[in-house]
């Protein structure tokens, strides 16, 4: 018994770093949002600025979801929402908090 509970706690720990935070899921999906899909998509769509919808790039991704890990929607920027920072587009998820515009935020441009 005492082996068994050795070996449990040895092991979660391993199998906790693993699997990536929801912040790192996030990050990882707005670049590919801006920096991977949007790229394909405009060089097959030359005469707009913008994609319509987000739902646009998701093609480029292989994703039919548009929630970030907290369960809400990813928000695009573009064209003259597009923040200063940013190139062709921007990416946001609005964080644990669900609220865009808080230090949780996590964007392609940052």
């Amino acid at each position: 018994m005492i082996y068994r509970l050795a070996l449990v706690a040895l092991l979660v720990p391993i199998v906790a770093r693993a699997e990536p935070s929801k912040a790192a899921v996030a990050k990882t999906t707005v670049q590919q949002y801006a920096f991977e899909a949007f790229p394909q998509w405009a060089m097959e769509h030359s005469a707009k600025m913008c994609p319509a919808k987000l739902e646009e790039l998701n093609a480029y991704m292989n994703r039919k979801d548009l929630k970030d890990p907290w369960g809400h929607d990813y928000k695009m920027y573009c064209g003259k929402d597009l923040p200063p920072t940013a190139k062709g587009i921007g990416i946001a998820s609005a964080g644990p908090d669900g609220k865009l515009g808080t230090d949780d935020d996590i964007a392609s441009w940052k």
